[in-house]
């Protein structure tokens, strides 16, 4: 049975169902005070190309949602138009040649059930809900990302809407500079995409992981075993830990350590996974490794990030050492608010070299802080603890990712300088008229 495609919808500010389309584009329930002129739910290209034209005929500029999971809300802007592309959800798998066509608003977790049914595999997000649009544009750091690269290194080419109105493709041999900014610019992308078009992979026949959980009072000796093994686990074994004051597996404060394999075999799984006999001495045993599908192991990670909660988010990259990080993190973890507020480490060292594209800064290890609240009279506390947080670890930074940005509160370096300057060269070719808002510390 053919699909059938939703109508386009479009809310003038003031129209009944305005607010509600407007509340309807953030995951975050922190709504910024911004209110573009008209909100735009396009169902088919079409509608966006028929969108972007009339923001050119009214001299509007224009912001774009995909899934909703920007935590800064970046792309609620006063006044323009607000294009919401959650219904660009479409999805075709060619199993013979292991590609994907996908449209911006299909959710990641979305794309992966329809690969599992070919036994395909695409380093989705770690989340379930993301679009594939903006997880795609700045980056993506996805499942066994170390082992097969960046979301965006697999998407071999792209449709997208021009500052004129005009459906255009792009590839490595076709407006190849919007090409390259496509794959890491994130919303300094000058354009819409409507469509990707990905390289898949055969699904690895292994999936599942281990978790070992520790007290806070062991904050040190996790991170001293995380920093010594982390540059020699396995491309295939993801390394993180989280911190909580009541972690969703016990209820009590702790860090659990967390492990993901990707494997040729069970053998293989615990053969990478042979560097958790070094881990510090725990009040319990690790549990096995389990086996799991990937779905599974998506639905676990969602644990810390609940829904309907106000969110404030931060990160950094780091190559400092344990030693370094140490006093920095202990200060952050003795103002940590009640759950489900946390924060992670996770082992990145990376051993690939990239391809030429905008994306282009990342470091051994990561940090970020998630300020997660719903009581009233939550916010100061919480946002106050995330950015104080930064502050003091702020020495170590050699930047962030832009999954978890906050420029709307606190500048900080996202691409190296060079790529910096050849976007912005590209934006001012292809959108003349800044048509389409960047970055909300450079245009809110």
């Amino acid at each position: 049975m053919a699909r059938t495609a939703p109508e386009s919808r479009s809310f003038q500010r003031g129209e009944p169902g305005y607010e509600a389309a407007r509340r309807e584009t953030c995951r975050n329930l922190y709504l910024p005070d911004r209110f573009p002129d008209l909100i735009v739910q396009a169902a088919i290209a079409d509608d966006v190309v028929a969108a972007v034209g009339l923001a050119k005929e009214r001299g509007w500029r224009v912001g774009v949602r995909s899934g909703g999971h920007s935590w800064s809300c970046n792309h609620v802007r006063d006044g323009g138009l607000l294009l919401d592309l959650s219904r660009l959800d479409e999805v075709s798998v060619d199993p013979g040649s292991m590609r994907a066509s996908v449209g911006p608003g299909c959710r990641s977790h979305e794309l992966d059930a329809h690969l599992e049914a070919h036994n395909l595999f695409f380093p989705v997000g770690h989340c379930e809900g993301v679009g594939l649009g903006g997880y795609l544009l700045q980056g993506g750091f996805g499942w066994n990302s170390r082992a097969v690269g960046l979301a965006c290194e697999s998407v071999r080419g792209l449709d997208y809407v021009d500052a004129d109105g005009v459906l255009r493709h792009a590839g490595p041999d076709e407006n190849a500079d919007v090409y390259w900014a496509a794959r890491g610019a994130g919303p300094g992308f000058p354009g819409v995409v409507v469509r990707f078009h990905l390289e898949l992979r055969r699904r690895p026949p292994v999936i599942g992981g281990r978790v070992a959980i520790y007290p806070l009072e062991s904050m040190a000796d996790v991170l001293r075993w995380s920093h010594h093994v982390g540059p020699s686990v396995p491309p295939t074994v993801e390394l993180m830990f989280v911190v909580s004051r009541a972690l969703p597996f016990t209820g009590e404060p702790g860090i659990v350590v967390i492990t993901a394999a990707f494997a040729d075999s069970l053998e293989a799984a615990q053969r990478d996974l042979a560097f958790l006999e070094s881990r510090p001495v725990g009040p319990g045993d690790v549990p096995p490794f389990r086996q799991m599908s990937l779905q599974t192991l998506t639905k676990e990670t969602m644990a810390f990030l609940p829904d309907d909660h106000f969110h404030v988010v931060d990160n950094m990259w780091t190559h400092a050492s344990a030693e370094q990080l140490l006093p920095a993190l202990a200060s952050v973890l003795d103002g940590l608010p009640e759950a489900p507020a946390h924060f992670i480490w996770m082992n990145w060292s990376p051993q690939r070299e990239r391809p030429d594209m905008a994306f282009s800064l990342e470091d051994e290890s990561y940090i970020a802080l998630y300020g997660l609240w719903r009581e009233s009279g939550s916010e100061v506390a919480v946002t106050r603890w995330v950015s104080d947080a930064m502050k003091t670890l702020s020495p170590y930074s050699t930047g962030i990712q832009l999954a978890d940005e906050n420029l709307a509160r606190r500048t900080a370096p996202f691409l190296a300088d060079a790529h910096s300057e050849r976007l912005e060269r590209i934006r001012g070719e292809v959108d003349t008229a800044r048509r389409f808002h960047s970055y909300g510390h450079v245009d809110r």
